[in-house]
């Protein structure tokens, strides 16, 4: 365990605050959605955590998520619940890509997913309040990285996915301790049951963004990229997006280190990258819209973005808007080209959800939207291990003749 884990922790959290009426809330009690039925956010008092702490101060501690303590939620060191959250590397995909794309691979996080980010920091709040039981949806790897952390600090776990998720993701949820439910029927569907059984006190709602923190761990994300590009940003990031607590999450980063001086106003563009044949937030985006339709029959390889509506759309839209971007969609065999061409041809194997965010930086550099001198990071959001993969049938028989030449 560093030492971000064993001395005293200092936060800074002042209040929560509706994020579409502002109205505030107090910190250190149990809330779900604002009054508005709308995502609280956290806010701090960054004068005081700009007199406490400086960049190099960051600097000088272990490259994980806790070096950013000060801008976290938890109160308690005892209420950390760990499991190795490191900072994920940026890697280059020189072939597949080009000269300026790296890709940030969150498949490196405990659970092979980013979801750990924004699960540990939930988890840890809920055992800080006192929450002994919670039920959340997922298209899997959030039930992983929930399942992973609220059985290790001894929190009771109902996850309920679509009767179609991975196979490898249900099995990993009821191994890591959790009591998981094939529902048949989308996300949003699980969500409901979830909702329902909260509002009759069985146990705690842990959908996205139906609770204020999972946000504060996935700004890690954000964070990190200050960091690593030397306190600037990248140009552009495309991001796979589902419920889009990632995006929003890293707006808010950066928010948060302009005002304590760290970085400067440049933004990146944020790219909102969805699947063809589940798009709201696109759909939304080219109609002008601030708020997202459901997505009827939603259906896509790419389950981690097969989201037909996010509460948080109106947030999402507005970070692509602000900062330029765009909300792009991708079909399902430009998905498969893309994890096939990373991994022929520059050996990193992506989940079908990252393949999303590399078909849509093609789609966007051959339409002008970036150019090829751009610095841009694509988000990688899980292992690429856990997807299914084309058969390699070929074999040898050792006790005939080996033709060499056909090897």
């Amino acid at each position: 365990m560093n030492e971000n884990l064993t001395t005293d922790r200092e936060t800074f959290v002042t209040h929560l605050e509706c994020s579409i009426t502002g109205e505030r809330y107090e910190a250190d009690q149990l809330h779900g959605l604002s009054r508005a039925g709308r995502p609280l956010l956290v806010r701090y008092d960054l004068d005081a955590v700009r007199s406490a702490i400086s960049r190099d101060t960051i600097e000088a501690r272990p490259t994980d998520l806790w070096r950013w303590r000060e801008l976290l939620p938890v109160r308690q060191t005892s209420n950390i619940v760990s499991l190795g959250e490191i900072e994920t590397p940026l890697v280059p995909i020189p072939k597949s890509g080009g000269p300026n794309v790296l890709v940030k691979d969150e498949g490196r996080l405990p659970t092979g997913s980013f979801k750990a980010r924004g699960l540990v920091m939930a988890v840890a709040m809920a055992k800080e309040l006192g929450v002994t039981r919670i039920a959340m949806p997922t298209n899997g790897n959030a039930g992983a990285a929930l399942a992973a952390y609220a059985t290790r600090c001894g929190i009771e776990t109902i996850v309920l996915c679509p009767d179609d998720t991975p196979e490898i993701n249900v099995r990993e949820i009821a191994m890591q301790g959790a009591r998981v439910w094939r529902v048949n029927g989308l996300i949003d569907d699980c969500g409901a049951i979830v909702g329902k059984g909260a509002a009759e006190g069985r146990w705690f709602d842990f959908s996205t963004l139906k609770e204020p923190y999972r946000i504060e761990g996935k700004k890690t994300m954000g964070l990190e990229l200050a960091a690593q590009f030397g306190w600037k940003l990248p140009d552009a990031i495309f991001y796979p997006t589902g419920g889009g607590t990632g995006l929003i999450g890293m707006w808010k980063a950066f928010d948060e280190l302009e005002q304590l001086g760290w970085i400067g106003s440049e933004r990146p563009k944020m790219f909102a990258v969805q699947a063809s044949g589940c798009a709201p937030i696109v759909r939304a985006f080219e109609a002008g819209e601030e708020h997202a339709e459901r997505w009827e029959d939603a259906s896509t390889v790419a389950a981690g973005i097969r989201v037909p509506k996010a509460v948080g759309d109106f947030l999402i839209l507005r970070a692509v808007r602000e900062s330029g971007g765009r909300a792009l969609a991708v079909g399902d065999p430009a998905i498969l080209k893309a994890v096939e061409a990373a991994a022929k041809q520059d050996g990193l194997l992506l989940c079908p959800e990252g393949g999303a965010t590399l078909a849509a930086y093609r789609q966007a550099l051959n339409t002008g939207l970036v150019d090829e001198d751009d610095h841009v990071v694509l988000f990688n959001c899980a292992t690429g291990l856990k997807y299914p993969m084309p058969e390699a049938p070929q074999a040898l028989d050792r006790t005939q003749a080996i033709d060499f030449d056909a090897l």
